[in-house]
């Protein structure tokens, strides 16, 4: 049983019992989200805590992309009710990584597969040294660029 999603389920409850429109609306689409995760495939089955975590970042994303296709929209109401999910999710994801952060990361990886002077043709060795640790802590998008940009692309 995962203790995250125990939690979504008891704030779920606390939302709806204090009227949170914003926050029991979230947690309901975060909640079936993890639902959907869980019986696809061949075979339904729990997700873990790092699972669910991998759901929440991907409706992170999917909140902020949203944002920015209503802002860049003129539609400021449904930009700011995206940004308020996102907000809302971002709540149960773990400390997001900074930029500084990230690039010592990404020093470490070119450094531990020697793919310093490569070039682009290393960006998937040095991804998939930094990815998993920054899982659901960090922008994918975010990552690739200064992986880019240390690999002098």
């Amino acid at each position: 049983m995962s203790d995250l999603k125990d939690r979504l389920r008891a704030d779920l409850t606390t939302a709806i019992k204090s009227r949170d429109e914003v926050r029991s609306s979230t947690l309901r689409m975060v909640l079936a989200a993890i639902t959907n995760a869980e019986v696809a495939g061949k075979q339904a089955r729990e997700l873990s805590d790092d699972d669910i975590i991998g759901v929440l970042s991907s409706e992170a994303k999917k909140r902020r992309e949203a944002a920015t296709a209503f802002a860049d929209g003129g539609r400021a109401e449904m930009a700011a009710k995206e940004v308020a999910e996102a907000a809302v999710i971002a709540d149960y994801l773990p400390a997001q990584l900074s930029d500084q952060e990230i690039a010592d990361l990404v020093t470490a990886a070119v450094a531990q597969v020697g793919a310093a002077g490569e070039g682009m043709k290393a960006m998937g060795k040095v991804m998939g040294v930094v990815t998993p640790q920054v899982k659901g802590r960090a922008d994918g998008g975010a990552v690739a660029a200064e992986v880019r940009r240390q690999l002098g692309a």
